[in-house]
């Protein structure tokens, strides 16, 4: 279509003259200085930029340098020449794990077994992980004296703030075996669950952490204890956002706690929790190294259940650099493909969504 001055001008009828949109003068100005207008609001606030560098170094340095390495999952394996200096192997390694030929058979069966694993742990996380916040977020909406809540809150946000070493040393020696030459006993948990007739006294005395079939329970249980209170935090802070309105409302309907609970919280915190699974999907396979190594150490039995993509990766990094590589590779593609099926997933289902 072709454009006319009436488009753009406003006709002045008393003079019978055209004048420019008022409006439009202002757009034309907003985009002539645009970034005048970004500096000054830079300036303005140097303070708050200023506190980013930090975090953005922090991203810079250990989140985007280190996604060069990625390239050595295409190159051919040299402990000592840099990746840079490396011969291109196209998708070999990639191949080699999913496959198996040739010498990679039995790296390939590990490969799966540690993916297999991998996503097990991470499953049984998000079916009994991620609730377990959430309810305590309700739990702590209900307790009424301010001094009574925080005490319950700081003793369930302490075991975040311990170490890994030292969480993982506390649960061996809570579930650690006995010895009968010198007469020690098994840990206590172990004791108590032998006592109840949950577990056999052979298995109590072995050690629980010896048993391959034990590893996962043993792994989901600790992380609920060590991230469910820290993690309440992010529920805890909608709950309390929540109009106190809406619970009169609801009172005067004659709602009790559990209709206010079901009708007025959940629904309210709905788009936090659909926020926060999306998340949580998206690090369904970045199981961490260090807990797995620290609980199954020197276990070699319990590798079955315990060994994931990580631990693979760490256990042949220092012969097959190429492969460990492709495998942390493979396992952060597969989560990226979840936090996006996931993320449109929830943006249809309930038009909350990360993007």
């Amino acid at each position: 279509m072709k454009s006319q001055a009436g488009d753009y001008l406003i006709l002045d009828k008393a003079t019978g003259a055209y004048r420019e949109n008022p409006e439009q003068v202002v757009r034309d100005d907003v985009e002539k200085h645009y970034w005048l207008h970004v500096g000054r609001t830079i300036l303005k606030d140097w303070r708050l930029y200023l506190m980013l560098v930090p975090t953005i170094l922090v991203f810079l340095f250990w989140r985007y340098l280190p996604m060069y390495e990625l390239l050595g999952s295409f190159k051919v394996d040299d402990a000592v020449k840099p990746v840079s200096e490396q011969l291109f192997k196209g998708f070999s390694n990639f191949k080699g794990l999913l496959v198996g030929t040739g010498t990679y058979s039995g790296l390939s069966s590990d490969f799966w077994r540690a993916l297999r694993n991998t996503f097990l742990l991470s499953f049984y996380g998000l079916c009994f992980g991620f609730p377990m916040p959430i309810i305590l977020a309700l739990f702590f909406n209900e307790i009424r004296s301010d001094i009574v809540r925080s005490t319950y809150q700081v003793f369930t946000y302490l075991p975040k703030f311990m170490s890994t070493v030292v969480m993982t040393s506390l649960v061996t020696m809570l579930i650690k075996q006995g010895s009968a030459a010198s007469n020690t006993p098994p840990g206590i948990i172990s004791q108590a669950l032998a006592n109840l007739g949950l577990i056999s006294q052979d298995v109590a005395q072995k050690g629980l952490l010896n048993n391959p079939q034990f590893f996962r329970a043993i792994y989901q249980i600790s992380g609920i204890w060590e991230t469910a209170g820290y993690d309440s935090i992010v529920f805890f802070a909608a709950i309390i956002a929540i109009s106190p309105t809406s619970y009169e409302a609801a009172q005067i309907d004659g709602a009790n706690k559990w209709a206010q609970m079901r009708y007025v919280v959940l629904p309210s915190i709905l788009s936090t929790i659909v926020i926060m699974l999306i998340t949580r999907i998206g690090n369904m396979l970045s199981i961490g190294y260090e807990k797995v190594l620290l609980l199954s150490e020197g276990r070699i039995a319990t590798y079955q259940t315990a060994e994931v993509v990580s631990t693979f990766a760490w256990r042949i990094k220092s012969n097959q650099n190429g492969l460990a590589s492709a495998a942390e590779m493979m396992n952060n593609v597969i989560g990226m493909l979840l936090v996006i099926g996931a993320n449109t997933i929830a943006r249809k289902a309930s038009n909350v969504s990360l993007y």
